[in-house]
């Protein structure tokens, strides 16, 4: 597909994944390749990736998966429109059917200050080189999202999958196959409602 299709309809696929079929090692590489070739902050490259395949660690992350993201949609989502809630709630229930879930981490932790400057150059360059390989599936017929339930008890999740006590994790990336192909682009705020022109609300031209 040409890059303005595949940029416009790469969706965050919950109820479409297929559960049932093998994601192919060498796919997985693949697409983890060219996400190292995002940006990186001074070229540090402190990015690290947990590729789980493994059912016990599967069943075990997807506990507690299930328990936060339920506790969370009850708490402090119940306001969001039923088709986002319905398509979270899937997830939650299959969380550790998922034939990949991907753990993407970074080296240190974030600064304990929580300066803008810092943030930025601690959690710059793994968001993009995230979404690169979620854009490396997408080019290749699979689908995924980026969520972050298991952090709100990332303590837990550090002891299941043996992370030092340096690493941080930043998301947690269900990878399948799709059920369908045909996505298409979402609906979204007009360019002109959402950017302005050299200070804030002025229109751009």
């Amino acid at each position: 597909m040409d890059s303005d299709t595949m940029l416009s309809t790469t969706r965050s696929v919950r109820l479409k994944l297929d559960l049932d079929r093998p994601v192919e090692h060498e796919v997985i590489d693949d697409c983890l390749r060219l996400a190292l070739q995002a940006p990186t902050p001074a070229n540090m490259q402190n990015w690290r990736w947990l590729v789980i395949r493994d059912q016990d660690v599967k069943n075990e992350l997807g506990k507690l998966f299930r328990e936060e993201g339920t506790t969370y949609i009850a708490e402090e989502a119940a306001g969001a429109p039923e088709h986002a809630l319905r398509s979270a709630r899937h997830l939650i229930d299959v969380i550790e059917r998922v034939p990949v879930l991907v753990v993407p981490c970074l080296l240190g932790r974030p600064p304990a200050d929580n300066n803008p400057f810092d943030l930025s150059v601690f959690y710059g360059g793994i968001f993009q080189a995230t979404w690169s390989f979620q854009l490396a599936l997408r080019a290749r017929g699979l689908g995924s999202t980026f969520t972050t339930y298991h952090l709100r008890r990332a303590a837990d999740a550090a002891k299941i999958l043996r992370l030092p006590g340096d690493v941080t994790q930043t998301s947690l990336i269900p990878v399948a196959y799709t059920t369908v192909t045909d996505f298409k682009p979402a609906p979204r705020l007009p360019v002109s409602e959402v950017a302005y022109a050299d200070h804030w609300g002025t229109p751009l031209l």
